[in-house]
Protein backbone atom coordinates (compact mmCIF):
# COMPACT_ATOMS: atom_id res chain seq x y z
CA UNK A 1 0.00 0.00 0.00
CA UNK A 2 1.30 3.47 -0.67
CA UNK A 3 1.78 6.09 1.83
CA UNK A 4 -1.37 8.22 0.30
CA UNK A 5 -3.46 5.35 0.62
CA UNK A 6 -3.22 4.93 3.77
CA UNK A 7 -3.62 8.11 4.75
CA UNK A 8 -6.62 8.28 3.03
CA UNK A 9 -7.80 5.01 4.71
CA UNK A 10 -6.87 6.57 8.36
CA UNK A 11 -8.62 9.60 7.69
CA UNK A 12 -11.80 8.09 6.68
CA UNK A 13 -11.43 5.65 9.83
CA UNK A 14 -11.20 8.81 11.88
CA UNK A 15 -14.13 10.70 10.00
CA UNK A 16 -16.48 8.01 10.12
CA UNK A 17 -15.95 5.63 13.23
CA UNK A 18 -16.64 1.96 13.43
CA UNK A 19 -20.31 1.04 12.04
CA UNK A 20 -22.10 -1.49 14.10
CA UNK A 21 -23.19 -3.34 11.36
CA UNK A 22 -21.88 -2.96 7.29
CA UNK A 23 -25.00 -1.79 5.18
CA UNK A 24 -25.16 -1.06 1.15
CA UNK A 25 -25.51 2.42 -0.26
CA UNK A 26 -27.83 3.09 -3.36
CA UNK A 27 -26.11 5.78 -4.76
CA UNK A 28 -27.22 7.83 -7.99
CA UNK A 29 -24.43 9.93 -9.03
CA UNK A 30 -24.09 12.10 -12.54
CA UNK A 31 -20.80 10.40 -14.61
CA UNK A 32 -18.62 13.51 -14.27
CA UNK A 33 -17.29 12.13 -10.86
CA UNK A 34 -17.05 8.54 -11.79
CA UNK A 35 -13.26 8.58 -11.98
CA UNK A 36 -13.12 10.19 -8.97
CA UNK A 37 -15.70 7.86 -7.22
CA UNK A 38 -14.31 4.60 -9.02
CA UNK A 39 -10.93 5.54 -6.70
CA UNK A 40 -12.78 6.60 -4.16
CA UNK A 41 -15.19 3.85 -3.35
CA UNK A 42 -13.57 1.05 -2.80
CA UNK A 43 -11.58 3.54 0.12
CA UNK A 44 -14.63 4.09 1.69
CA UNK A 45 -16.00 1.07 1.84
CA UNK A 46 -12.58 -0.78 3.35
CA UNK A 47 -12.72 1.89 6.06
CA UNK A 48 -16.35 1.88 6.55
CA UNK A 49 -17.61 -1.62 5.75
CA UNK A 50 -20.06 -0.36 4.16
CA UNK A 51 -20.85 -1.54 0.16
CA UNK A 52 -21.89 1.21 -2.43
CA UNK A 53 -24.03 0.16 -5.51
CA UNK A 54 -23.63 3.26 -7.71
CA UNK A 55 -25.76 3.88 -10.67
CA UNK A 56 -24.09 6.03 -13.19
CA UNK A 57 -26.29 8.99 -15.25
CA UNK A 58 -26.34 12.32 -16.88
CA UNK A 59 -27.64 14.46 -13.91
CA UNK A 60 -30.66 15.46 -15.30
CA UNK A 61 -31.95 11.71 -16.08
CA UNK A 62 -31.17 10.82 -12.52
CA UNK A 63 -33.15 14.20 -11.02
CA UNK A 64 -36.22 12.80 -13.14
CA UNK A 65 -35.70 9.16 -11.82
CA UNK A 66 -35.88 10.73 -8.38
CA UNK A 67 -39.13 12.58 -8.84
CA UNK A 68 -40.46 9.32 -10.12
CA UNK A 69 -39.45 7.30 -7.22
CA UNK A 70 -36.49 5.92 -7.43
CA UNK A 71 -35.16 4.49 -4.76
CA UNK A 72 -31.40 5.93 -3.26
CA UNK A 73 -29.72 6.73 -0.27
CA UNK A 74 -27.40 9.14 -2.01
CA UNK A 75 -27.49 11.40 -4.83
CA UNK A 76 -24.63 12.87 -6.39
CA UNK A 77 -26.12 16.10 -9.14
CA UNK A 78 -25.83 19.40 -10.13
CA UNK A 79 -26.47 22.18 -7.73
CA UNK A 80 -29.44 23.19 -9.43
CA UNK A 81 -31.01 19.81 -9.82
CA UNK A 82 -30.48 18.78 -6.06
CA UNK A 83 -31.60 22.44 -4.95
CA UNK A 84 -35.17 21.41 -6.94
CA UNK A 85 -35.16 18.48 -4.95
CA UNK A 86 -34.76 19.65 -1.32
CA UNK A 87 -37.41 21.67 -2.41
CA UNK A 88 -39.58 18.96 -3.47
CA UNK A 89 -38.67 17.00 -0.41
CA UNK A 90 -37.10 14.36 -2.61
CA UNK A 91 -33.58 15.10 -0.72
CA UNK A 92 -32.72 16.00 3.03
CA UNK A 93 -29.59 17.84 2.23
CA UNK A 94 -27.42 19.08 -0.08
CA UNK A 95 -23.71 19.52 0.46
CA UNK A 96 -21.31 21.24 -2.42
CA UNK A 97 -19.30 18.96 -4.06
CA UNK A 98 -17.04 20.25 -6.67
CA UNK A 99 -17.62 22.49 -9.78
CA UNK A 100 -16.14 21.37 -13.61
CA UNK A 101 -15.69 23.77 -16.97
CA UNK A 102 -16.31 22.31 -20.37
CA UNK A 103 -13.53 20.99 -22.17
CA UNK A 104 -12.80 20.16 -25.78
CA UNK A 105 -11.53 16.16 -26.16
CA UNK A 106 -9.54 15.66 -29.41
CA UNK A 107 -7.38 12.97 -30.48
CA UNK A 108 -4.37 12.08 -28.68
CA UNK A 109 -1.43 13.80 -30.26
CA UNK A 110 -3.81 15.79 -32.60
CA UNK A 111 -2.82 19.50 -33.05
CA UNK A 112 -4.69 21.49 -30.04
CA UNK A 113 -7.39 24.30 -31.16
CA UNK A 114 -7.14 27.69 -30.83
CA UNK A 115 -9.74 28.55 -28.21
CA UNK A 116 -8.55 32.27 -27.06
CA UNK A 117 -12.18 33.27 -28.06
CA UNK A 118 -15.86 32.42 -29.28
CA UNK A 119 -14.56 33.06 -32.39
CA UNK A 120 -11.40 30.83 -32.59
CA UNK A 121 -14.32 28.66 -31.07
CA UNK A 122 -16.80 29.00 -33.78
CA UNK A 123 -14.00 28.38 -36.12
CA UNK A 124 -13.56 25.25 -35.02
CA UNK A 125 -16.92 23.93 -34.83
CA UNK A 126 -17.77 24.65 -38.76
CA UNK A 127 -14.31 22.74 -39.98
CA UNK A 128 -14.83 20.22 -37.73
CA UNK A 129 -16.05 16.98 -39.24
CA UNK A 130 -17.51 15.43 -36.30
CA UNK A 131 -18.63 16.31 -33.14
CA UNK A 132 -19.42 14.43 -29.84
CA UNK A 133 -21.40 15.76 -27.22
CA UNK A 134 -23.52 14.26 -24.19
CA UNK A 135 -26.94 15.97 -25.32
CA UNK A 136 -28.47 15.10 -22.04
CA UNK A 137 -25.54 15.77 -19.90
CA UNK A 138 -25.53 19.42 -18.21
CA UNK A 139 -23.03 20.30 -20.98
CA UNK A 140 -24.67 19.07 -23.81
CA UNK A 141 -28.06 21.36 -22.53
CA UNK A 142 -25.75 24.20 -22.32
CA UNK A 143 -23.77 24.25 -25.20
CA UNK A 144 -27.38 24.38 -27.08
CA UNK A 145 -27.72 27.67 -26.16
CA UNK A 146 -24.38 28.26 -27.19
CA UNK A 147 -24.40 26.90 -30.81
CA UNK A 148 -27.59 28.93 -31.04
CA UNK A 149 -26.22 32.44 -29.91
CA UNK A 150 -23.00 31.61 -32.39
CA UNK A 151 -25.79 31.24 -35.28
CA UNK A 152 -23.85 27.41 -36.02
CA UNK A 153 -27.11 25.64 -34.86
CA UNK A 154 -28.17 24.20 -38.40
CA UNK A 155 -24.65 24.31 -39.70
CA UNK A 156 -23.08 22.02 -37.11
CA UNK A 157 -26.05 19.71 -37.12
CA UNK A 158 -25.33 17.20 -39.22
CA UNK A 159 -21.88 17.05 -37.50
CA UNK A 160 -23.06 16.01 -34.16
CA UNK A 161 -23.23 12.96 -32.61
CA UNK A 162 -25.12 12.26 -29.18
CA UNK A 163 -22.81 9.36 -27.30
CA UNK A 164 -22.95 8.30 -23.98
CA UNK A 165 -19.01 8.72 -23.26
CA UNK A 166 -17.71 11.80 -25.14
CA UNK A 167 -13.59 10.55 -24.62
CA UNK A 168 -14.18 7.22 -25.41
CA UNK A 169 -15.72 8.53 -28.74
CA UNK A 170 -13.08 10.87 -29.42
CA UNK A 171 -10.15 8.14 -28.35
CA UNK A 172 -11.90 5.66 -30.36
CA UNK A 173 -12.25 7.88 -33.99
CA UNK A 174 -15.83 8.11 -34.11
CA UNK A 175 -15.47 12.08 -33.82
CA UNK A 176 -12.55 14.24 -34.68
CA UNK A 177 -13.75 16.59 -31.58
CA UNK A 178 -15.69 16.36 -28.69
CA UNK A 179 -16.99 18.29 -25.78
CA UNK A 180 -17.70 17.45 -21.78
CA UNK A 181 -16.07 17.35 -18.75
CA UNK A 182 -12.58 17.04 -17.83
CA UNK A 183 -13.04 14.51 -16.07
CA UNK A 184 -15.05 12.36 -18.34
CA UNK A 185 -11.86 13.13 -20.84
CA UNK A 186 -9.11 11.89 -18.69
CA UNK A 187 -10.10 7.84 -18.34
CA UNK A 188 -9.47 7.65 -22.50
CA UNK A 189 -5.85 7.04 -22.98
CA UNK A 190 -6.60 7.72 -26.81
CA UNK A 191 -8.04 11.45 -26.20
CA UNK A 192 -6.64 14.14 -24.55
CA UNK A 193 -8.11 17.96 -23.34
CA UNK A 194 -7.11 19.94 -26.47
CA UNK A 195 -8.36 23.02 -24.23
CA UNK A 196 -10.93 24.53 -22.46
CA UNK A 197 -14.18 26.79 -23.67
CA UNK A 198 -13.03 30.48 -24.00
CA UNK A 199 -13.57 32.75 -21.63
CA UNK A 200 -16.21 34.31 -22.97
CA UNK A 201 -18.31 30.88 -23.57
CA UNK A 202 -16.96 29.05 -21.16
CA UNK A 203 -19.70 27.51 -18.25
CA UNK A 204 -18.71 25.83 -14.85
CA UNK A 205 -21.11 23.21 -13.43
CA UNK A 206 -21.17 22.79 -9.93
CA UNK A 207 -22.04 19.92 -8.34
CA UNK A 208 -23.58 18.43 -5.00
CA UNK A 209 -24.15 15.62 -2.57
CA UNK A 210 -26.73 14.73 -0.61
CA UNK A 211 -28.58 12.06 1.05
CA UNK A 212 -32.63 10.93 0.72
CA UNK A 213 -32.95 10.00 4.59
CA UNK A 214 -31.29 12.80 7.31
CA UNK A 215 -31.56 9.82 10.13
CA UNK A 216 -29.42 7.61 7.53
CA UNK A 217 -25.89 7.35 9.56
CA UNK A 218 -24.38 5.59 6.34
CA UNK A 219 -25.29 7.79 3.53
CA UNK A 220 -24.49 10.71 6.24
CA UNK A 221 -20.69 8.88 6.39
CA UNK A 222 -20.33 8.49 2.56
CA UNK A 223 -20.83 12.26 2.43
CA UNK A 224 -18.62 13.07 5.14
CA UNK A 225 -15.96 10.68 3.76
CA UNK A 226 -16.37 12.36 0.18
CA UNK A 227 -15.72 16.20 2.05
CA UNK A 228 -12.08 15.00 3.41
CA UNK A 229 -9.06 17.04 2.34
CA UNK A 230 -7.45 13.39 1.17
CA UNK A 231 -10.97 12.70 -0.63
CA UNK A 232 -10.86 16.30 -2.07
CA UNK A 233 -7.79 15.54 -3.25
CA UNK A 234 -8.24 12.61 -5.29
CA UNK A 235 -11.44 15.22 -6.70
CA UNK A 236 -8.73 17.31 -7.93
CA UNK A 237 -6.34 15.06 -9.65
CA UNK A 238 -9.31 13.84 -11.86
CA UNK A 239 -10.10 17.04 -13.35
CA UNK A 240 -12.73 18.34 -11.19
CA UNK A 241 -12.29 21.61 -8.58
CA UNK A 242 -13.43 20.55 -5.48
CA UNK A 243 -15.36 23.68 -3.35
Amino acid sequence: MTIRYLSLVAAAALTLGSPAHADEITVLSTTALKTALEELGPKFEQSSGHKLAITWGPAAQLKVQIEKGAAFDVAILTDAGADDLVRQNKLASRTPLARSGIAVAIKKGAPKPELRSAEDFKRMLLSAKSIAWAEQGASGIYLKGVFERLGVAEQIKGKLKAVRAVGEAVAKGEAEIGFTQVSEVLPYVGAEVGGMLPPDLQSFTKFSIGFHDKDSKPAEALVKFLTTQEATAVIKAKGLEPL
